[in-house]
């Protein structure tokens, strides 16, 4: 027998077998089928047409509603939970007394808000004859000083990240030259156009963009989410994905459960680690065939912690996700901190295979005024779904690459400008001084026994707790001696974030004024840390605290 007849007969044999193991299936299918037949048939004995054409009708109809119902882009314990409380609002003495309680927040909201207290005073109708320019300036004068904080005096957080005077009157001869333009209209200015670019192109080469790298600028950090979350999911879109999803850690920005809520996508939240870091097996598990992006910080707003970006991008290679990090807060710090002499332990920009999309505000550590942020993206094929086209409008062909149309070019041009005058050496001697103080407030910060910090932050923002007595009360205690500090939750903290302008000195000369009737805590020492060296951050002037 030849080989050709041997494989003949071989392969003959095989689809013999199959056949009969075909046939032995289809006789179990058939059992099935006839025993679930009767079983319809018995149920429906009895019953007229009619009465059988209703049941499948609203069996149907149930089984739709049951799907819109379960599958939306909230989830179903947070639909419930509304759901409950808005029934228990509206039980008459429950409810009554929830509004009370509602009021008397909204009282004291009201009360500690010192602009809220001038309502005999706001100007609502526009006046008569105009104001002459002094009389304009001399208004705004008056409300320029409206408030208790200063925060030229360095001591707010999350608000200011330069106010730098000679930075100050170059934007505003800026600002001046460029008031009336708008990128919109890029062939009527185009050097407003070439500034933009620049300033896009320059963030692509400090987080490692390669040729095919792009982006645009936006309003701030929230606008730069929002459009890598639309573009994410108009991708998910095209790739039939219905419902897409985003897997966020929580300690992101809220910017992201702003861009589900606006664009209809779900949202995921991913749990951390002890270490405050985003628990990568926890995401690895949430992926699903409806996700549309992962999500990380570097470094995330409350606590300054760096996000196990490696890790993540390696579950967005092997499922073929975007991946979008968020450096909104520290961006313009960490892509200087090796130049500085301060190398993060872990990649974070596009050196990162993975990595498809960046968010960094050029408006916080870029020392730009506020207004500024740009979104990059690793290819030009991502960026094209963050744009917006009606070719078929009777104005014409309208686009824009972000939310506004009409955008303000001064803005653009300060920004730009900003970059130019600080420069490389500029941002590596401020990312020098501000990690080295945050890095030695730390450690000293680690000595105190009634204090904790979260993490192992790397960057310029740290955050603290207590086991042993309210964080809140020292805050508010901070308060009272003139600081204006944010407060966190879940669970409570402070944040302690660092600027150029943070008088660092001042924190351990309140210290043992911070002892107050009623305190029962031994934190006397929290900034009271014996011979501390301070450093002012814009003269690098060292003080002895004794």
């Amino acid at each position: 027998m030849s080989h050709q007849e041997s494989r003949l007969q071989t392969w003959c044999q095989t689809w013999l077998l199959t056949q009969d193991a075909i046939s032995s299936y289809k006789e179990i299918l058939q059992v099935y089928w006839e025993t679930a037949t009767g079983l319809v048939n018995a149920c429906c004995d009895g019953l007229e047409p009619w009465q059988i054409v209703g049941l499948t009708c609203s069996s149907t109809l149930l089984a739709v509603w049951l799907h819109s119902f379960l599958f939306q882009p909230e989830s179903l314990t947070s639909r419930i939970k509304k759901q409950f409380f808005k029934l228990l609002r509206r039980m008459p003495f429950v409810g009554a007394i929830i509004q009370k309680k509602i009021d008397e927040a909204l009282n004291d909201v009201t009360s500690s808000l010192s602009f809220l207290k001038d309502e005999k005073d706001y100007i609502k109708a526009l006046p008569e004859q105009g104001m002459s320019q002094p009389e304009v300036l001399q208004k705004m004068k008056e409300y320029s000083s409206k408030g208790d904080v200063r925060w030229e005096d360095g001591k707010v957080s999350g608000t200011v990240y330069s106010g730098e005077e000679k930075l100050t009157r170059l934007l505003v001869q800026v600002y001046e030259e460029f008031a009336w333009s708008n990128p919109l209209h890029p062939d009527i200015f185009p050097g407003l156009r070439k500034m933009e670019a620049e300033v896009v192109r320059i963030a692509c080469t400090l987080f490692h963009g390669g040729p095919s790298s792009c982006g645009a600028m936006t309003s701030g950090g929230t606008e730069s989410i929002l459009m890598a979350c639309k573009a994410y999911r108009d991708l998910a879109y095209e790739r039939g994905i219905k419902h897409p999803e985003m897997l966020v850690p929580v300690s992101a920005h809220a910017a992201f459960d702003k861009a589900a809520h606006y664009f209809g996508m779900k949202m995921i939240h991913i749990p951390l680690t002890k270490t405050m870091e985003v628990d990568v097996q926890a995401m690895r598990r949430a992926i699903s065939k409806n996700t549309a992006m992962l999500v990380c910080s570097a470094p995330q707003f409350p606590h300054g912690i760096m996000d196990p970006i490696e890790e993540v991008a390696e579950l967005a290679v092997k499922y073929k996700i975007p991946f979008h990090v968020d450096a909104c807060l520290g961006g313009f710090l960490i892509v200087f901190m090796e130049k500085a002499g301060f190398p993060l332990k872990h990649p974070f920009d596009f050196r990162v295979k993975g990595v498809t999309s960046i968010s960094a505000d050029t408006h916080k550590y870029g020392y730009a005024p506020k207004g500024s942020s740009v979104v990059l993206y690793s290819d030009k094929k991502y960026r094209s779904y963050q744009f917006f086209v009606a070719p078929d409008w009777q104005g014409g062909i309208y686009a824009s690459p972000s939310v506004a149309g009409s955008r303000p070019g001064g803005i653009i041009a300060a920004c730009w400008a900003t970059l130019m005058h600080v420069g490389e050496s500029g941002y590596v001697e401020a990312t020098k001084r501000i990690i080295k103080t945050a890095r030695f407030l730390e450690s000293e910060l680690r000595k105190i026994d009634s204090i904790f910090i979260f993490g192992k932050p790397e960057v310029s923002v740290l955050s603290i707790g207590s086991d042993t007595f309210d964080i809140y009360r020292l805050s508010n205690l901070l308060a009272a001696k003139g600081w204006n500090l944010n407060v966190l939750q879940f669970p409570p903290s402070i944040p302690l974030p660092l600027f150029r302008k943070k008088k660092i000195s001042e924190w351990c000369l309140n210290g043992p004024e911070l002892l107050a009737p009623g305190w029962d805590a031994p934190v006397g020492g929290l900034f009271s840390i014996p011979a501390l060296r301070c450093w002012d951050l814009d003269t690098v002037e060292i003080w002895e605290v004794p």
